[in-house]
């Protein structure tokens, strides 16, 4: 069993500056996330109107499609116009590591 995780670090425009506004740059990324059948979730910087950090979790039976999945997931949310991707951080976890 192979784990892959990765963290998006997003600013979003600068007519965030409410929450609800927020929510409607996440969410629509969020839900395209979901298609690729991860655990998907906003992580960091909850209380800053204009960043966000989403996570995704994939576990798979080889480390080859943990990587597919998550560089496709990097490339979704560095292709949104709306928002800037500002750094990803990947962390894996194999059956070596148990």
């Amino acid at each position: 069993m192979h784990t892959g995780t990765a963290v998006f670090d997003l600013l979003l425009p600068g007519d965030s500056r409410s929450l609800k506004a927020k929510r409607s740059y996440v969410r629509p990324i969020i839900a395209a996330l979901r298609k690729f059948e991860i655990s998907v979730a906003e992580v960091g910087m909850l209380d800053l109107h204009g960043r966000s950090e989403i996570g995704v979790a994939v576990v798979a039976a080889d480390a080859g499609h943990v990587k597919e999945v998550l560089d496709a997931c990097e490339r979704l949310v560095a292709g949104r116009p709306e928002v800037e991707l500002l750094s990803v951080r990947r962390r894996w976890l194999g059956d070596e590591d148990g």
